[in-house]
């Protein structure tokens, strides 16, 4: 049987920007799909004529979409996520829903205390209108210039933003925003499961959005479970990793350590 794979984006990117990991993923032997989040339209240009469709789900509404699409596959399938799909794929595999799971640039989970400016800055578009956790928030190129593309050329950048980027609900952002204040937080993951699969936390070492020291934060999470946690940093690297032109270093990357782990 081949081993199912879920890619999971994060905010404001469409689930047709892991096109080329499917299509790589496939010719690696595995059975890939990029399923998009809750109400997200098929295509980037109806996301973003709509961008209505998406607006009000919080982290627990996508992760109650993946966990009913998971329950319809055939195995545990290997989880790949970005950002807040990242913080997505961990909810799951503690959850055991998984094989395992690698987290790109993750979305900082309850627990991490580190909130670096630039983060701040990145996540500024939707936090600058309290009224924004109801609504979808799109970005304007100079502001996904600064929370993705950093660490790329600004024509690529551009390149990127217009044929990627669509508005992306505001709740999970101020969910996690609140995480270490609310006791019942969406934005907490099962880190002490012992019987979960294999987690690889990647963390780009130029990331605006999600920065290294929040990555290792979140690694540190994990220190009460003896199931195997991983982290592997492209020092260069930025928000963008998954979609811009060195996709395919973070790809194998993810490809050496499934096998690795004999997934």
């Amino acid at each position: 049987m081949t081993t199912p794979v879920l890619l999971i984006h994060g905010l404001w990117l469409h689930a047709t920007s892991w096109t080329p990991w499917s299509a790589l993923f496939r010719e690696a032997g595995y059975d890939p799909a990029a399923p998009g989040w809750p109400g997200e339209p098929d295509t980037v240009e109806e996301a973003r004529a709509h961008p209505e469709s998406v607006a009000g789900h919080g982290i627990d509404d996508v992760v109650e979409h993946y966990a009913k699409i998971i329950s319809a596959l055939p195995a545990k399938p290997i989880l790949i996520g970005h950002s807040f799909g990242g913080m997505i794929a961990q909810k799951l595999l503690g959850q055991d829903l998984a094989a395992a799971a690698v987290a790109i640039d993750a979305a900082q989970i309850k627990g991490v205390l580190p909130l670096p400016l630039s983060a701040l800055r990145a996540t500024l578009p939707v936090f600058k209108n309290p009224a924004n956790k109801n609504r979808a928030v799109s970005l304007t190129a100079e502001q996904f210039r600064y929370a993705f593309g950093n660490a790329i050329s600004a024509e690529e950048s551009r390149e990127l933003f217009e044929r990627w980027t669509i508005p992306a609900p505001g709740k999970p952002l101020f969910e996690a925003a609140a995480a270490n204040f609310n006791p019942h937080s969406p934005a907490e993951v099962n880190t002490s499961n012992e019987m979960r699969g294999p987690l690889l936390l990647v963390t780009g070492g130029r990331d605006h959005t999600v920065p290294e020291s929040v990555t290792r934060a979140t690694l540190k999470q994990y220190r009460h479970s003896d199931a195997v946690t991983d982290l592997v940093e492209f020092p260069d690297r930025a928000h963008s990793l998954t979609i811009d032109h060195g996709w395919r270093d973070v790809a194998d990357a993810t490809l050496s350590w499934l096998r690795k782990h004999s997934l």
